[in-house]
């Protein structure tokens, strides 16, 4: 197992700067500092635009949040994200994304069963996360389909999402002890 590299601070270790910012996350829709929090509160002011951001596509997304949470699971996966995954799943479920969808993109599948809409997001989350752009034919049928400030808000969910996973694969952020099934790895 890893070892944590950036675990919890001392509340009594904070600068004024980093109790700042661990009340805005802990007092807003989050409820607590878990998770990226944990490691960015290191750089209180990054963390305040992060999860500013991060609470406007989470929760405000003109994507809504079935199709957000989609998007975050495949990042997720791409990035064997096991904290991004344990948090998400659940939530993806709840928001009505099937089981069936959420255990083949933790199996590194393409779901067989999805809505035109959940894969035309699939679709443009992968090629951008795996080719690092986006086709003209994938572009257009998502700009066609939802509009280009949900088109913006897709990018801003892969882009944000890839962002949390960087910081906590690097500090070897551990999933949380009650997660549900954790990704595998050895795909």
């Amino acid at each position: 197992m890893n070892t944590d590299r950036l675990p919890p601070l001392a509340p009594d270790t904070l600068t004024e700067a980093q109790r700042r910012a661990a009340d805005a996350i802990i007092n807003g829709p989050r409820g607590a500092l878990y998770g990226p929090f944990v490691p960015l509160l290191r750089s209180p002011e990054l963390m305040e635009c992060a999860q500013r951001m991060g609470e406007y596509l989470r929760y405000r997304s003109a994507l809504g949040q079935r199709l957000s949470e989609l998007v975050i699971l495949l990042v997720a996966r791409e990035w064997d994200q096991q904290v991004e995954w344990a948090i998400h799943a659940p939530i993806a479920i709840a928001a009505g994304i099937d089981r069936r969808i959420v255990d083949a993109i933790a199996a590194g599948q393409r779901p067989a069963q999805m809505s035109d809409d959940e894969a035309l997001v699939y679709d443009f989350s992968l090629e951008i996360i795996r080719r690092r752009a986006v086709g003209d034919p994938t572009f257009e049928r998502v700009r066609k389909r939802f509009g280009e400030q949900a088109l913006v808000d897709l990018l801003g969910l892969n882009g944000y999402y890839t962002f949390l996973a960087m910081v906590m694969n690097a500090a070897q952020t551990p999933a949380p002890d009650s997660a549900a099934p954790l990704l595998p790895v050895d795909r």
